[in-house]
């Protein structure tokens, strides 16, 4: 099996980079005399930054939490968590108050910190759990370019008992991955929409046998069957279409040659009610999000669901397995 080497590439765009003052970003940049390899490249970040980045990013999600007010999210928030956090706070909006899944702890209990030279970085972190006892969450930030700040890119809420692969310390960093990563059981990229298809197919997707059971699809088969229930009773009807967008995923190499990605995936939940009904919002989350629309015979709910999956190694007899997820309504409409 060849292994896996973490490529440095130096342009003379990054040297000139180097002469320019940096004072607004953060972590370390590359220093250019000579390439490294993997075994002897240093960490981006320290704990210390780590923590300052998280502290800073957490601030303005607690300033806009408590003001509802969404407009400086952008500053420190970006990807699938924008439009998440977004449609938290507009929701809280209607009904007062945030759920409570939508809390992040302040403390971690892992950070895994990549050695990669250039852009865009990847931090994972893993949080401790809330104060009322839910699962940890798995915070993804990235940082685009040198001349920006690190955002919180995604959210997933990891499952009760989940177990994530091992990373190596801080001190030592990790490396980021691809969606084309190699000796693995699936690449990140082929393991994502194989997961989008078992969502879309169930159990009669083609590629059920290569992922253990999980939480998200449990939560979801019973969600549906509750709803197909009500729907079959006037003759209505429900579709659930999950669909997996470009380059939206964020990727770290375990210590045992593994890798942890972490997906943006979207769907569509369309209800059509029958026997002249009118198609209404199905949770509170819905109905504030609909507010003042009328209602017609079909509804459209379009979510934003952040998927952490464990690849394991190529040669493992492990299964793909989902660690955690996030799931959130953003937009809802009457067709």
């Amino acid at each position: 099996m060849m292994k896996r080497t973490l490529t440095k590439l130096v342009t003379a765009a990054l040297v000139a980079g180097t002469l320019v003052s940096l004072g607004a970003c953060e972590g370390r940049l590359p220093t250019v005399p000579a390439a490294s390899s993997s075994a002897t490249a240093e960490p981006d970040l320290t704990q210390e930054q780590e923590k300052a980045i998280r502290n800073k990013i957490l601030d303005v999600i607690e300033k806009a939490d408590e003001s509802k007010n969404t407009d400086e999210l952008s500053t420190r928030l970006t990807g699938p968590q924008l439009e998440v956090r977004t449609s938290e706070i507009n929701i809280a909006k209607v009904t007062g108050k945030l759920q409570a899944k939508a809390s992040i702890p302040r403390d971690m209990t892992q950070t895994v910190i990549p050695v990669n030279n250039g852009w865009p970085r990847v931090v994972f972190t893993v949080t401790t759990t809330t104060d009322d006892q839910q699962s940890k969450r798995l915070m993804v930030m990235t940082q685009n370019s040198a001349r920006e700040n690190y955002k919180l890119w995604g959210v997933a809420r990891l499952f009760q008992g989940a177990k994530l692969p091992k990373f190596e310390i801080p001190k030592l960093g990790s490396e980021m991955g691809t969606a084309k990563d190699s000796e693995l059981v699936a690449t990140p990229a082929d393991a994502v929409a194989q997961y989008c298809d078992l969502l879309n197919k169930g159990d009669s997707s083609e590629y059920k046998s290569q992922f253990a059971d999980d939480l998200f699809r449990q939560d979801l088969n019973k969600l549906s069957s509750t709803v197909q229930q009500g729907m079959e009773a006037n003759n209505g009807t429900q579709e659930q279409t999950f669909t997996v967008p470009e380059d939206q995923m964020k990727i770290m190499r375990s210590a045992d040659g593994g890798d942890l990605v972490v997906a943006r995936i979207d769907s569509t939940w369309t209800r059509r009610a029958g026997d002249g009904r009118e198609s209404l919002p199905a949770s509170d989350e819905e109905k504030a999000l609909f507010g003042d629309g009328k209602a017609t015979s079909v509804m459209k709910v379009t979510y934003v669901n952040v998927i952490a999956l464990h690849i394991p190694a190529a040669g493992s007899d492990q299964q793909i397995t989902a660690v955690g997820a996030e799931r959130q309504p953003v937009k809802v409409e009457a067709l």
